[in-house]
């Protein structure tokens, strides 16, 4: 059943109960690159800005449990992706609190998710926690 809202600005339409289910038999992101090791290990720590982690929780999706990580300045800007069964409404592109809501063509890590389906990603700084 969709719900309608509003989230990272745009108005759309939530399949929770489409979402939570693929979710629930999820794996955590299992790129094992030292940058994806990184992000998850921030995860792990409880380092990801609180209100992504809100987010996160309100929709009931892990945050190890991204469907697209990408370290994009070779130090600690991150883009992470989290995929939602549902429909963007009303799209609005522009960035709020370093995320909104678009389609990731990258399928990696959701090539199986219902459909239809958007993603909310987010561009944010994250902390390299890693030994070098």
């Amino acid at each position: 059943m969709l719900s309608k809202c509003r989230l990272l600005n745009c108005d759309v339409e939530i399949d929770k109960e489409k979402t939570e289910q693929w979710y629930a038999q999820a794996t955590d992101w299992a790129c094992e690159c030292e940058n994806c090791i990184n992000f998850l290990e921030v995860v792990k720590r409880g380092l990801i800005p609180s209100h992504i982690t809100k987010l996160l929780e309100s929709l009931h999706i892990p945050a190890s449990k991204a469907t697209y990580v990408c370290l994009l300045d070779g130090e600690h800007l991150y883009q992470f992706s989290y995929r939602i069964a549902g429909n963007i409404l009303s799209d609005n592109p522009s960035w709020v609190n370093g995320g909104h809501c678009g389609h990731e063509p990258y399928t990696y890590g959701a090539p199986d998710f219902p459909t239809p389906h958007f993603d909310i990603e987010f561009c944010v700084e994250l902390p390299r926690v890693l030994e070098q």
